[in-house]
């Protein structure tokens, strides 16, 4: 499942920006919280974030259809693994071993496919330092940092805190890469984040009670 997710949102990033990938894997992560939690307010959270993926696929998806195909699978699979991971994290076995078990089951998985292709990159040596980083910046690191949140958070809680992402990858897409978001992608991502401050609210107001 972690080979497959990554797979798919490199495929996606290849041929959509920054922002509308985050902002579609997110669709699912919020739907996922708002079933922990049934609310009215959750239901509107839920219709914002919808509202702001079909803004985005309105704009993109003449031009890049398999992207989306893309993007929708790897939001599918990230749903799946809040699930998978909020349990291994609070297995007796421990979250960290899991995902190093799963980190190796993931490397045997993508290896015939991506092995081939990476040959060139190992001669150079930009290219493999490169390659490193963003194993460790984008794996490593980050699903460390996701056992140790959720042994200590709910699942619903969690996928809530994590469904800022469409905001900090618009700003990291521009930043970095030079993407330009045109209103309506914008609007779709604002529609997102507005989903989820929604939401928020509604945790936060429970969390009062």
């Amino acid at each position: 499942m972690l080979a497959a997710m990554n797979v798919s949102f490199y495929m996606a990033i290849a041929r959509l920006p920054l922002a509308t990938v985050a902002a579609i894997e997110f669709l699912p992560v919020i739907l996922l919280a708002a079933l922990g939690m049934r609310t009215g307010r959750n239901i509107v959270a839920l219709g914002a974030a919808v509202g702001g993926v079909y803004v985005l696929t309105e704009v993109r998806i003449e031009g890049e259809p398999l992207g989306f195909v893309f993007a929708f699978a790897n939001a599918a699979l990230f749903a799946v693994y809040i699930v998978v991971a909020h349990k291994a994290a609070r297995s007796d076995a421990g979250g960290i071993d899991g995902l190093a078990m799963a980190m190796v089951a993931a490397t045997v998985f993508v290896l015939p496919v991506g092995g081939v292709q990476a040959v060139p990159a190992l001669a150079d040596p930009v290219a493999l330092v490169a390659g490193i980083g963003v194993g460790i910046s984008s794996s490593v690191i980050p699903y460390v940092c996701d056992q140790l949140a959720m042994a200590r958070l709910g699942r619903a809680t969690y996928a809530l805190m994590v469904s800022l992402l469409p905001a900090t990858a618009t700003v990291t897409g521009l930043v970095v890469l030079r993407q330009v978001p045109a209103a309506a992608e914008i609007a779709g991502v604002g529609l997102v984040v507005a989903g989820v401050a929604v939401h928020r609210g509604e945790v936060e107001k429970r969390g009062e009670r």
